[in-house]
Formats: structure tokens, sequence, C-alpha cells
């Protein structure tokens, strides 16, 4: 196995096929393609589907993501003995952050990371399933988790982020008193929420539960993303994270519960398996927010 046929086989899986990997290579896509072909001959499986002119992962292909990705964050890692010798920061930093956790500090953080350390190329990837957080760091998916406490997993530390508050949002138009909405009071209108089995979405289902109200339910979406789009077509009401709430303040009726709903967020990772750019990305956070590092299995 090459490094090269490593290197191809992630871009054809990033970049949905072979000639968005071609592009983002500067290669033609028959040298992408033969090398693929290549290592799908030499590990003795087929790494995708071939559908029409697209590509499609197969399970051996999923399987291979992550330590495909360790391989590459190896390499870098070697290489950086030499460049941090220079002076000079360079590699690879993997991050999958659970979606209402990817905007505000984590975006700092980046933003602040490459400052300092312009060579270095950032992946801000999605988290599906926060309970996932210590398979996907050790799969060699990434270096570091974003999501919600606590976040399980013997060998992981984390540093604690801040919160996020989780506020009502209604179709424009919607009756609400001022301030802060008692959950006891929410209306009776039908509420666009996600499915249970996400920590987030059965701990708010738990509180309206809690007090005492049955709202009835629109739709049940897997994406979160679509939750305001839905309030703002008339739909139903929704659960928001605070600063997407007050962003769509002008299109939607956006109030704060009582009691409040929040969630502290945190990163993780392993302090065992760093490359020195994971190295100094957990050095600036922990000069950025004080040392909030500590074990997992407390928080």
């Amino acid at each position: 196995m090459e490094l090269r046929q490593v290197e191809y086989f992630l871009a054809v899986a990033e970049h949905d096929g072979i000639g968005g990997a071609a592009g983002a290579l500067g290669v033609s896509q028959p040298t992408v393609s033969q090398a693929l072909r290549a290592l799908e001959r030499e590990l003795g499986t087929q790494l995708f589907h071939r559908i029409g002119r697209g590509m499609v992962l197969s399970a051996a292909g999923r399987a291979m993501i992550g330590p495909a990705r360790q391989i590459l964050r190896d390499v870098a890692a070697a290489e950086d003995v030499r460049t941090v010798a220079d002076g000079e920061l360079t590699g690879k930093l993997d991050i999958l952050a659970f979606p209402p956790t990817s905007s505000g500090p984590v975006v700092d953080l980046i933003t602040e990371f490459r400052r300092l350390h312009p060579g270095v190329r950032i992946r801000l990837g999605e988290l599906r399933d926060e309970t996932s957080a210590e398979s996907v760091i050790d799969d060699g998916h990434c270096e570091f988790v974003v999501a919600h406490l606590p976040i399980a997993g013997d060998g992981l530390q984390v540093i604690v982020l801040g919160e996020q508050e989780y506020w009502l949002a209604y179709p424009a138009g919607t009756e609400l008193p001022s301030g802060a909405v008692p959950i006891a009071q929410m209306p009776a209108m039908p509420m666009v929420f996600v499915p249970r089995g996400q920590s987030v979405a059965d701990e708010i289902e738990e509180s309206i539960r809690t007090a005492g109200i049955r709202p009835p339910i629109a739709v049940l979406s897997e994406h979160r993303e679509q939750r305001l789009p839905m309030v703002r077509a008339g739909i139903g009401g929704t659960m928001l994270e605070r600063a997407i709430a007050e962003s769509a303040a002008d299109r939607v009726v956006a109030r704060p519960v009582e009691p409040r709903l929040a969630r502290p967020f945190a990163i993780a990772f392993d302090p065992a398996g760093l490359s020195p750019v994971g190295q100094a990305f957990v050095e600036m956070i922990t000069a950025a927010v004080g040392d909030g590092a500590r074990r997992s299995s407390i928080s």
C-alpha cells in the first residue's frame, strides 16, 4: 500500500467521486481511478460501489476511513518533528463536532489556531452520535470531538468550552408573553422535534413531560437544520439553540423557557495519542479557557 493510494482513497470519499477528488488533488481522473483500483486489488476488497458516475463507500470502505486518516496523521506527525524544529508547525487537525456545538467557541478556537499556525490544515466534520466520541477517536476518524457533557471514554480528557441554552421558537405572529415562557404554559401548538435517542432531545422532551403537558407532534426530523425553516413555514414550534433563535428573531417568535434548559459542552481527546499539532491545539485551548481539563468519567 502506497501513501499516495491512501490519499487518493480519502479524496474520493471526501469529494463524492473521482472527478471531485482529481480536481482537489490537481491530478487527472485516470490517475485517481488507477490508484484506487490498484489499492482495491491489493486489499482484495471493493472500497466503493460504482453507481453510474457516482461512488458510494462499501462496508469495507467505511471501515477504512478511520485507519486511512490515522495513517496520514502519523505521516504528518513525523513531518512535524522536522517542521517544529524550524519553528513552523504544519500538518492536519481533525475535529468532529456535534452540530449544535459546532459554532461559537469552536469557531473562535479554530480561528485563533489558524492565526498562530497558518501552515496547519483543519477539518471540521460532523459528529452525528454524541455517544460515539470514544470510538471515533480510537478508530482514527479524528483527534478531537466536541459534544455535550458527559462524554464517555475512560481514556479521554475533556476541556469545557461553554454551555448551549435552548429557547422556544414559534411561527411569526404567535402570541407569547414577554420574557421567559414557563414550560407548563407552552402554547397548544404542534411541535417540530428531533427523534428520541439523542441526549439533548431526550432531556427537552423529559422536561416538557415533567411539566405535565403533551404538545402534539407535527414533524419528527432527523435533520436538525430543518427545524427553523419548518417553524418559519408555520408548521409548528420547536426548541432551538439560543444563538440560532436570536438570529432569527425577526422571522420567528423566540423566547427563553422556565426552568432554563442548558447543557455544557466540551472538547474531548486522548492525551496519549495526540500529534504535535494536536498537542499545540490543546495547549492553546487550555491557555484560552483556563485549566479546565479533567477526566471524562467525572464530567
